[in-house]
């Protein structure tokens, strides 16, 4: 149960802020296009227009506070989400699901239950419900990304313009040998189960690029041969960038979006690799002295001045676009205007233990076939942006908003 009436009411009002987030990106769905499915690999619409709720539900209502169901149909189909191996696909069928408006109508009755219950709950869970929400935020921003234009609903808001920013010079930053902390000590507020334990990595010196690879420097490897990613279109014999809501000339100081093997392919092209994740760290949140920074622009906590970040657009930045949050040795943009992948496989620290009331949260997912992702992209809520905090996707998924970097070691 929680301690006071001011975690009450902050953890309430996170709650209603991340609502309100998910809320406002089930909008820009036509009535009539719940039941698309704008990526392959993942479930329908309808289907997150449901598990929301039914995740809270199913953790605080029913799991930790034994309400009695008032839907177990819906409990269970809005339970879980997919990630299929590589060419296996979901065969379902747009009838196989229940109308809009009786998810509706379940959302409403769980969203009023919990809120009478909320501070019988326990503090860890709610923190669970608000950071699931987030995580959703962004996987409905890209999945959107990907419904056709004419199935979504607009903004007024257009393409976010770039601030002014000098033309990247794609230089190298030498990184010095140190450690790095991977994780999070337990009892250091909360955390996700693969976060835990904090333990100390030794990292020899190696050198990294100063700026996320851009769109203008993975062109070339395209015109040398490889496929171009997933954001991209050739219309005649110039490329666009498909954003949130239109085609538009490829920006070309921007990051490119690509999978982990396309990532990969191109730094062997230039010479180089993609970053482990203790690299990444290193370059991030270390300092020449040995201390480690909680952001890579110092310890102050995440302000628009230091990156693309928090929803504040829906597209990328130019990579040079915010040098205040550079991190000490340098290194621009490493937290925010896209994740970056590392070449380090999603495997559990030392000392992991699966949270007891989610057991499936990362442990399936230690299985050699996903990669950890570091950073934030415009979409990733302030909250998910800790140091401790671990992205993960398979090699191939192309839809993510994520990026890299080269290294040299």
């Amino acid at each position: 149960m929680l301690t006071s009436m001011a975690q009450r009411n902050d953890l309430r009002t996170g709650l209603s802020a991340a609502r309100a987030c998910t809320d406002a990106l089930f909008s820009l769905v036509r009535a009539d296009s719940f039941y698309e499915r704008p990526i392959p690999e993942r479930h329908r619409l309808i289907f997150y227009l449901g598990h929301l709720e039914a995740f809270d539900w199913n953790q605080i209502c029913q799991g930790a506070l034994a309400l009695f169901p008032f839907h177990s149909e819906f409990d269970r189909l809005f339970a879980f989400g997919i990630d299929p191996p590589e060419g296996q696909l979901p065969s379902d069928v747009a009838w196989d699901w229940p109308r809009v408006s009786e998810v509706q109508s379940y959302n409403r009755r769980v969203r009023q239950t919990l809120d009478k219950v909320l501070d019988d709950a326990p503090e860890h869970l709610i923190h669970v419900a608000i950071e699931h929400r987030f995580m959703h935020a962004e996987t409905l921003a890209y999945i959107l990304h990907n419904l056709s234009y004419d199935r979504k609903l607009v903004q007024d808001e257009g393409t976010r313009v770039s601030p002014a920013a000098p033309a990247p010079v794609h230089a190298m930053k030498d990184i010095p040998a140190g450690t790095a902390t991977l994780g999070k000590y337990r009892g250091d507020g909360f955390g996700w189960d693969n976060e835990f334990d904090a333990h100390t990595v030794d990292v020899p010196p190696f050198a990294i690029s100063q700026y996320k690879v851009t769109n203008a420097q993975y062109l070339e490897f395209v015109r040398a041969g490889a496929a171009a990613p997933h954001f991209w279109k050739l219309d005649g014999d110039r490329w666009l960038y498909r954003t949130m809501f239109e085609e538009i000339p490829l920006p070309l100081d921007w990051p490119v979006y690509v999978t982990q093997r396309e990532a990969q392919a191109y730094a062997a092209w230039v010479g180089k690799v993609v970053p482990t994740e203790a690299q990444f760290h290193r370059a991030a949140y270390g300092t020449p002295a040995g201390e480690e920074r909680s952001y890579p622009w110092g310890n102050d906590f995440p302000d628009d001045t230091c990156g693309n970040f928090n929803f504040q657009g829906w597209d990328p930045v130019a990579v040079a676009a915010t040098p205040l949050g550079d991190s000490t040795f340098g290194v621009s943009q490493l937290v925010g205007n896209g994740w970056e992948w590392t070449s380090t496989p999603f495997n559990p620290f030392p000392g992991f233990q699966p949270f007891p009331f989610y057991t499936g949260y990362s442990k399936p997912f230690f299985d050699g076939d996903h990669y950890v992702l570091k950073g934030a992209s415009s979409r990733t809520a302030a909250r998910l942006m800790r140091r401790s905090y671990r992205n993960w996707f398979r090699p191939v998924f192309p839809y993510a908003y994520a990026g890299f970097r080269c290294v040299e070691n």
